[in-house]
């Protein structure tokens, strides 16, 4: 059985994917944004190995995060499920001067990757928005550009795409992919999401723990635990090298090549 470290598992994906894989005998670690959350997840999930608290718009939480995680021993696989959806009406800025989208969606996971011990997988939540959409890393501070909540969301989640596919190029023994949940009526999605939200967890789940010939894979997208193209653009890997020069350069934390 595998031990599994989830991001923003307190509720939405993130929960049913621990509750999923501690169902099916794997040991999980949850993350929760402050105490009061990581207390409603105990009790949600008592089965559940730790809770690793930190609000992951901060750099210093991030980090603060990654450490947490650390002392408590290596996992086998990580998912990067914490985001913040597309609904935000205004540039919510964080006390880093970074859009809060950005912040919480893309560079949390690039930290966490970068200083958690390396696992053996790991897992990426990107959306069926990326598709389409640019990095526009020249201003993904929104100070050029009049502030759109679903552009800057399609942005990030194209981001997540770019930095699952250069950690796969960068880290060959590591199963680094990513995927979309579809739009699901959570507290993200909204009640009046489409698809099926049985579905929505159990790739992620599937990626991070399972011996299929089709999940052992690397550099890969997935939905509904089957393998889907994405967007072309984010195979560009002076892209993807961009995003990581600019993650770097924001949180002055390397990414081990």
């Amino acid at each position: 059985m595998a031990r599994v470290f989830i991001t923003g598992s307190t509720d939405g994906l993130g929960a049913m994917a621990a509750r999923l894989l501690i169902d099916e005998g794997h040991r999980v670690v949850l993350h929760a944004r402050n105490a009061a959350r990581a207390h409603d997840a105990r009790n949600a999930l008592p089965e559940a190995e730790a809770v690793v608290i930190g609000d992951l718009s901060r750099i210093e939480a991030m980090r603060d995060v990654a450490e947490q995680a650390n002392t408590l021993g290596r996992f086998d696989a990580v998912i990067h499920n914490a985001g913040i959806g597309y609904r935000e009406p205004q540039r919510i800025e964080t006390v880093d001067g970074l859009p809060q989208v950005f912040a919480i969606n893309v560079l949390a996971p690039y930290v966490l990757t970068a200083l958690i011990e390396k696992p053996r997988r790991l897992v990426y939540l990107s959306s069926g928005m990326h598709r389409g959409s640019r990095a526009n890393l020249d201003d993904i501070e929104w100070k050029a550009r009049h502030w759109n909540g679903a552009q800057a969301y399609a942005e990030s989640k194209f981001m997540d795409v770019l930095l699952a596919l250069a950690v796969a190029r960068y880290w060959p023994d590591v199963l680094s992919n990513a995927l979309e949940p579809g739009w699901v009526p959570t507290k993200m999605g909204g009640s009046s999401a489409p698809d099926d939200l049985d579905k929505a967890h159990r790739t992620q789940a599937w990626l991070a723990t399972s011996e299929d010939e089709d999940a052992r894979v690397t550099g890969r997208y997935f939905f509904h635990m089957r393998e889907r193209a994405c967007d072309p653009a984010a195979r560009d890997e002076a892209l993807q090298d961009a995003l990581i020069a600019l993650c770097e350069r924001l949180s002055r934390v390397k990414l081990e090549r």
